[in-house]
């Protein structure tokens, strides 16, 4: 599987770093040079990080998911507290390896999609060992 190297990190514990934020917004338009803004701040683990001692950040490896907007070498925000649900993006533990696919939930069978033709399906039987490690609450993406 593409995505057998993630690398999974712990939010930090100490203190959070608070960076600006401009409080109305930002156009994508012309903006006006006479607007002004008040500054507030943010912290990004406290906006993403609902749950931090179930929460990892991973990496992707590998190009399955790239029709959802998951591209190699995105970073993961992973919340192993919510509920994996059908079309769910989730990181999987399957026979050993972690992968992350999309979730489709069938009465009688599980399977895990990518999102990319050139990749298949994976039906998972009684022969697989399957853990649906974490759900995929955010990416954080290089631009």
């Amino acid at each position: 599987m593409s995505e057998s190297g993630l690398s999974f990190f712990k939010p930090n514990d100490q203190k959070r770093k608070m960076l600006h934020l401009a409080q109305e917004g930002v156009s994508a338009g012309f903006p006006s040079p006479a607007d002004d803004f008040k500054e507030l701040r943010i912290s990004i683990d406290q906006e993403v990080v609902k749950n931090e001692e179930a929460t990892f950040y991973a990496r992707v490896s590998g190009q399955s998911m790239q029709g959802a907007g998951l591209d190699h070498g995105d970073l993961l925000v992973i919340d192993r507290s919510q509920e994996p649900e059908n079309n769910a993006i989730a990181v999987c533990f399957i026979d050993g390896e972690f992968t992350v696919k999309r979730l489709k939930v069938e009465k009688d069978c599980i399977y895990l999609m990518p999102e990319n033709p050139k990749y298949q399906p994976i039906k998972v039987t009684e022969d697989n060992q399957l853990q649906i490690w974490g759900v995929v609450t955010y990416v954080v993406k290089k631009v």
